[in-house]
């Protein structure tokens, strides 16, 4: 008798959710390295958490013991987007996969984005710390007085706000 069919949908409950990732997790990796020994395959698998912890698998042929060298990671944060620039043996298995399947995974125009959205995210970095009252000595009066507006607009809908459910606990 088979295993029933289930939805595929976020769990609820904390403790379930930890429970099915740690042996879902546990049964990937040993997928991978099923697949590695029954078919002799390459195979790179990296896994993030939830709570950020990350778990790897590498197959001996890429060398395991050189891949934490070989593979560096470096996550540039910007509102909900990572960006990863992956080097070593994982960029090997990229380029073999463009040119095996002919689809272009990275060109200039991702370089282009990247560097975009790093400036925009420097821009708003400076702007959260002028609104904070941090680094203002570079600012000219208007730009004093539109960061006070917008501030005292903020107030007044934060109060409004409170009024609303202080009004609606009455």
């Amino acid at each position: 008798m088979g295993r029933g069919k289930i939805e595929i949908k976020r769990i609820e409950n904390t403790s379930n959710r930890q429970v099915t990732y740690s042996k879902r997790k546990n049964g990937i990796i040993k997928k991978a390295k099923e697949i590695t020994v029954l078919c002799d395959a390459n195979v790179s698998l990296v896994i993030y958490g939830s709570s950020g912890k990350m778990y790897e698998y590498c197959s001996p042929k890429t060398k395991y013991c050189n891949f934490l060298y070989r593979l560096v990671v470096i996550s540039f944060l910007s509102s909900s987007l990572c960006y990863m620039i992956l080097i070593g043996s994982l960029i090997d298995m990229l380029d073999r996969y463009q040119r095996l399947s002919g689809n272009k995974l990275w060109d200039a125009k991702h370089e282009n984005e990247i560097d975009r959205i790093k400036k925009e995210n420097e821009s708003m970095q400076i702007e959260l710390r002028h609104l904070k009252g941090e680094d203002i000595t570079s600012l000219n009066y208007e730009e004093l007085i539109a960061y006070e507006d917008a501030l005292e607009n903020g107030l007044t809908n934060i109060r409004d706000k409170k009024a609303s459910l202080l009004g609606s606990f009455s």
